[in-house]
């Protein structure tokens, strides 16, 4: 948790908002991907692509 309220103070201070879709996007998907090995929801979500 720590890092994450590191980078938060980050982008404040830095006034780097645009940095924050690309990262949540890049977790999500990251998530996707873990979810998908080895997993009976797997067929459902490669129908998204």
């Amino acid at each position: 948790m720590e890092f994450i309220k590191e980078f938060i103070e980050f982008l404040k201070h830095r006034k780097k908002f645009w940095l924050l879709p690309i990262i949540l996007v890049m977790v999500i998907l990251g998530i996707l991907l873990i979810t998908a090995q080895n997993s009976v929801v797997a067929p459902f979500i490669y129908t998204l692509f």
